[in-house]
């Protein structure tokens, strides 16, 4: 992999982290949740799911589960939000690329 590919990969990796922190934020408030309420049901500190939230941390697959569990929806449902939100995202960003 060149340092190029590396570079990319690893920004969007950073992106992935920073979407699925604002899936996980919007789907907390629209359960009227507090982090620390959050975290107290699905048994992680309200600094870890802050932590999330900003997309400074990325969860394990089973963080995901149990924070899915405790927000009531299912884990391939935030997955598909993030998914989504990525998709727009890329799309806007080669639409404002595009040269006339």
């Amino acid at each position: 992999m060149t340092d190029s590919a590396a570079g990319t990969r690893k920004r969007q990796i950073g992106n992935t982290d920073a979407v699925l922190g604002r899936v996980l934020r919007a789907e907390r408030e629209r359960k009227e949740l507090s982090q620390d309420e959050l975290g107290h049901r699905a048994g992680y500190s309200r600094n870890y799911i802050g932590l999330l939230e900003q997309g400074k941390a990325s969860p394990s697959v089973r963080a995901l589960f149990n924070i899915a569990t405790a927000l009531g929806v299912r884990p391939s449902l935030l997955i598909r939000r993030a998914e989504a939100f990525n998709a727009r995202k890329i799309r806007a960003d080669q639409s404002s690329q595009k040269t006339f």
